[in-house]
């Protein structure tokens, strides 16, 4: 269900692009903006990685080093048919964990020590399955092209307001030279592009969560878990790193507020946790 709800937000996504597009900035315009967009953000797709890992200082994990936590993630790979992740350890004291990689052939898995402590044998597994659920969905990917069409939707509205002011940019001759006409399109549209991007991101969650309840037969395990984390981010948020990177973990490590979970890639955790009731119903499992 929510892959094809992620399918169909995405075709929401393009819809909008394209359709917005023409009033905007015509055909030419269109295709401007989509190369530029896609451009920029597969650069991050590539690298991003690389640049995460580093603001965290991700060290890679040892040979001999916690080998509890790195057979886990060879057995969870094993069981899911993926590439053996690279395992780094994140300087970080709050408890949490991503994924991250442009594939499963160059993907990493990256846990706290913290995680390690506070979270019990089956819990650090669901955990770690999620992440790798990640991986095999290829939700970097999505997130990309989610990421790609909004900004290129943001670089249109854009051009519509300036190019208002020129005659142009407007396929409609009623509409042609009104500043507040595109002044009201370049505010709303990115707005709506927004907020689309983020239930894709949040469907997202919601697939991972269903996918490791599935490797580990265990959803109340992740729902532990994943109370732990949110208890922990709740009585100590994350102070350092970047809250734009908030969506990688598996919740939420930063401040929460009213805006903040408005704006959130994460589902509230109440709605994870009906989200793994219903897949526990699914699987016939007790909850």
């Amino acid at each position: 269900m929510n892959a094809l709800k992620t399918t169909v937000l995405l075709a929401a996504l393009m819809g909008i692009f394209i359709f917005f597009g023409g009033i905007f900035g015509g055909k030419s315009g269109v295709i401007i903006a989509f190369i530029i967009g896609m451009l920029m953000n597969l650069v991050m797709y590539w690298f991003s990685d690389r640049m995460i890992l580093s603001m965290y200082g991700a060290k890679p994990l040892a040979d001999g080093e916690a080998p509890e936590l790195a057979g886990m993630v060879r057995n969870l790979a094993a069981r899911m048919d993926l590439p053996m992740p690279k395992v780094y350890i994140i300087n970080m004291e709050a408890p949490n964990a991503f994924a991250t990689g442009r594939d499963p052939e160059h993907a990493a898995v990256a846990v706290s020590p913290s995680i390690m402590q506070l979270l019990s044998k089956h819990e650090l597994e669901a955990v770690l399955a999620h992440e790798l659920s990640h991986i095999k969905h290829r939700d970097t990917l999505i997130a990309t092209l989610a990421a790609g069409i909004a900004s290129a939707i943001s670089m249109l509205a854009n051009l519509a307001y300036f190019s208002s002011f020129f005659g142009m940019g407007s396929s409609s001759d009623e509409d042609r030279g009104n500043p507040l006409v595109m002044l009201l399109l370049a505010i709303l549209t990115p707005i709506v592009a927004m907020f689309i991007q983020l239930a894709i991101s949040r469907a997202r969650e919601f697939e991972a969560d269903s996918g490791s309840a599935i490797v580990t037969n265990r959803p109340q395990s992740l729902v532990s878990a994943l109370e732990k984390i949110h208890g922990y981010a709740k009585e100590a948020p994350l102070t350092g790193g970047s809250p734009s990177t908030a969506s990688l973990f598996i919740a939420n490590p930063y401040k929460e507020s009213f805006m903040v979970n408005l704006l959130s890639t994460h589902p509230t955790l109440s709605r994870r946790i009906k989200n793994l009731q219903k897949t526990a119903e699914t699987l016939g499992i007790p909850f």
